[in-house]
């Protein structure tokens, strides 16, 4: 899984048919230090996140192991909305501060 921030949404008219009714996310990948990466990516959503909020993107055909998108053309997930992150004893990111 990899740390990212929701950047805005992807919208499709024309799209493969077990894709309708999926929402798609664009994703800006963030550090180890929490530091934005200059690489995106468009992954579903199925935890409903919105943006500016830190998310954990699942990849691969794990992204494919989530109840209802087994038979999708998925290649990430967005399947977790974070609070915090703790490394060692330093706060990386805060939800709550975030809004502040």
């Amino acid at each position: 899984m990899q740390v990212a921030k929701v950047r805005g949404t992807v919208v499709s008219t024309q799209k493969e048919p077990t894709l309708r009714g999926v929402k798609l996310l664009l994703l800006q990948l963030v550090d180890e230090e929490g530091q934005l990466l200059p690489k995106y990516e468009v992954a579903a959503d199925s935890v409903g996140a919105g943006v500016d909020e830190w998310v954990l993107v699942s990849r691969g055909s794990a992204a494919r192991q989530i109840q209802g998108n087994e038979q999708r053309p998925l290649d990430a997930a967005v399947v977790a909305i974070i609070d915090t992150i703790h490394v060692e004893d330093r706060l990386l990111y805060s939800k709550k501060d975030q809004y502040r």
